[in-house]
């Protein structure tokens, strides 16, 4: 009897003992690693991308006297064209600085009629002055720009004119001769130069007339920054 009191003893402290040892960090949820709610809740750091670099290349700088040749893709001229009147055109060759192309060939550009003169009856040749306003880039961007204004003058007519009234005098010349002899003729010279005069005050001069693809030149007044 004391023998089987004493073994129950024993086992109990032995299950005692063990339960004492064992571990409470390796039992329930708690062994789990990063599932607390305070992990859940904070937000991770995440590292931020780097700043893309802003492009710092300076503007190209065309300077004052640059050649801009170009092509009228609108018709111009002295007799139907009014001061104000805008126009467009291309570029026919690219605008180079330091052998680098800055603006290329076909590049749109816009102008202005500075003033239109149709010609005179007796005298006042046909003129007209243009100028460019804007280069056109992509997207619609436009670069105002100042040029040196073209100007053009109709030719004279005095050759014309002169023929047409000695043509005159010489046709009322032949008729006054037939009709009346020396002194018919001398009258029919002063009527046929009276009839060529007034054909040269009925008729205009020459105009000034440029269509669509004309090539025209202007010179930059002012340097620009592309």
């Amino acid at each position: 009897m004391i023998r089987t009191l004493q073994a129950m003893g024993i086992a109990s402290l032995v299950v005692g003992l063990a339960a004492c040892g064992k571990d409470p960090s390796t039992t329930s949820a708690d062994s789990k690693v990063g599932t607390s709610s305070t992990d859940t809740l904070m937000p991770r750091h995440v590292p931020k991308a780097p700043a893309a670099e802003k492009d710092t290349d300076p503007k190209v700088t065309v300077p004052a006297g640059t050649k801009l040749r170009v092509a009228l893709l609108d018709g111009v001229s002295s007799d139907k064209s009014e001061a104000g009147d805008p126009f467009t055109a291309t570029l026919t060759e690219p605008i180079v600085v330091d052998g680098k192309t800055v603006v290329a060939k076909g590049t749109r550009v816009r102008g202005r009629v500075v003033d239109a003169e149709e010609s005179g009856r007796v005298k006042g040749r046909a003129s007209l002055e243009l100028t460019l306003t804007q280069i056109l880039q992509n997207e619609g961007h436009a670069i105002s720009i100042s040029t040196k204004s073209y100007m053009a003058v109709a030719e004279p007519t005095k050759k014309r004119d002169a023929a047409m009234i000695g043509g005159g005098a010489g046709l009322g010349a032949a008729i006054g001769a037939i009709a009346g002899g020396g002194k018919g003729a001398a009258i029919g010279a002063l009527a046929g130069g009276g009839a060529g005069t007034g054909a040269v005050l009925a008729t205009k001069g020459k105009e000034i007339r440029f269509r669509a693809e004309h090539p025209l030149s202007f010179t930059l007044a002012s340097p620009i920054g592309i």
